[in-house]
């Protein structure tokens, strides 16, 4: 079963008696969250590149920031996973 969004998207919805299971929003919001991350690490570690004191921390920052890149595709995984297996259970 499909769930129109407000935006337009649809989502899938598995009704379980009265409740539905929405499994898209809450990785949505997930990958939404590591996004901003991403962009506020990469912002500081840029700015941290301006200065000789802080460059060392800037590459910190990259290196965490290139890590989250990595989970992006991991939480799209989780979620496929998650649907697949719980969509063949009903």
């Amino acid at each position: 079963m499909e769930h129109k969004h407000k935006s337009g998207k649809k989502e899938e919805v598995i009704r379980v008696g009265e409740y539905g299971i929405f499994f898209k929003r809450p990785y949505q919001i997930m990958y939404m969250l590591n996004d901003f991350l991403i962009g506020i690490i990469f912002l500081i570690g840029s700015f941290f590149f301006l200065y000789e004191s802080l460059k060392t921390a800037g590459c910190w920052l990259f290196a965490v920031g290139s890590l989250l890149l990595l989970i992006r595709p991991t939480i799209r995984l989780v979620h496929d996973i998650h649907y697949k297996r719980y969509s063949k259970n009903q």
